[in-house]
């Protein structure tokens, strides 16, 4: 054998080496340059990054065939803790488009703000965030803007509420889709989940703001890959249609219920509370790795009785156990209110629709809701 070896001529050992260099120069250079200047792959797609599920969908549903896209925080993964890896960082950079929501994950942001891609966009700026607090109680009379709330109550008003946040007339939003660029300090300094004075980021649980978010994503999408701009609009548009149905669904199931408090682990649905008339009473704040004090746990004790709360819910992507013992201590229920920062198996539902329809029917059993 080793005589063999050695009668293979010079010239073809030195054009296998050259052939091996060659592969090898064209695997680097192709992992490389798969992005182009304006920020699409070889396939012609333009490549987007989307910080986690409620962003993901936005940019599948809005880009459609013109889009790849990738998610940073994978399925079953609780996105406020989430640690991005070398490779991911490096996707960020080779991106066209990231969609982001400030104020959930603070390595994300962090990441994102040092990111060298040119179509930045941060959720977040383009609807107004509100004051929810860490834990929300039951005065409710107003919101942070002075606005009363009482009109969410009445199916009346809904309607006129999803029209003022299309009508790009509220606080001189008319313009928030064409900041594209540069969000990540803007204002919206969310970092800290607990503190009652910091924003609250679960837009996306609120349809009403969702559209909002979502007409605006097709905007700035539309900068970002202009030969496809009448595209993003026209899917924008279609999913805005889906999502004011939605908001029907919710404004017309939780009209007539016989409670209007509800008790979950995580104080992520604050908007949702707000649009709708209901009280959201969150064992933790808006973190879900808070964990309450004995004082809290005390006061929901006395709130489940003086509301006639029937039920605790918890979530898919945190523990359960304090929503369970608190249950088990009044006698209560259990269910599932998903936050849906992540679709997984055991999700009630295969995108965000679907779950927010399970939610709808979890929130109208739970309230008593006719």
């Amino acid at each position: 054998m080793n005589v063999r070896r050695r009668l293979i001529p010079a010239a073809a050992a030195a054009g296998a080496i050259t052939l091996g260099l060659t592969a090898l120069t064209a695997c680097s250079s192709s992992s490389t340059s798969t992005t182009t200047a304006d920020g699409k792959g070889g396939d012609g797609k333009l490549k987007v990054v989307a910080s986690f599920y409620p962003m993901q969908f936005l940019a599948e549903q809005i880009g459609g065939d013109h889009v790849s896209v990738t998610t940073l925080t994978k399925p079953g993964v609780e996105p406020h803790d989430l640690e991005l890896k070398p490779r991911q960082t490096a996707e960020l950079n080779e991106a066209g488009y990231i969609l982001y929501l400030k104020g959930i994950q603070p390595a994300v942001d962090k990441a994102i703000g040092q990111s060298e891609a040119k179509h930045k966009v941060d959720a977040a700026t383009l609807t107004t965030l509100e004051n929810h607090g860490a834990e929300v109680g039951h005065d409710h009379g107003h919101d942070e803007h002075g606005h009363e709330e009482g009109g969410h109550e009445e199916g009346g008003h809904e309607g006129e509420a999803h029209s003022d946040a299309h009508g790009h007339e509220e606080d001189g939003h008319g313009e928030a889709g064409h900041a594209d660029e540069d969000h990540a300090d803007e204002g919206h300094k969310a970092e800290g989940h607990d503190d009652p004075a910091v924003a609250d980021p679960h837009i996306w649980l609120d349809p009403v703001k969702y559209a909002e978010v979502a007409e605006k994503v097709g905007e700035t999408l539309g900068k970002a890959d202009p030969d496809h701009a009448a595209d993003y609009t026209k899917n924008a548009d279609d999913l805005v249609k889906k999502l004011d149905a939605l908001h029907t669904k919710f404004a017309d199931g939780l009209k007539n219920a016989s409670t209007k408090t509800f008790i979950t682990t995580h104080s992520a649905f604050g908007y949702l509370a707000e649009r709708y008339g209901l009280t959201q009473e969150g064992i933790a704040g808006l973190s879900p790795e808070a964990d309450p004090s004995p004082a809290r746990i005390k006061e929901l004790q006395e709130i489940a009785e003086k509301d006639k709360v029937t039920t605790v819910f918890f979530e898919t992507l945190a523990s359960d156990k304090t929503a369970k013992t608190l249950a088990a201590d009044t006698g209560l229920k259990t269910d599932v209110l998903d936050p849906l920062e992540g679709i997984t198996d055991r999700s009630k539902g295969d995108d965000y629709i679907e779950v927010m329809e399970a939610n709808l029917a979890a929130l109208k059993k739970a309230l008593g809701a006719k």
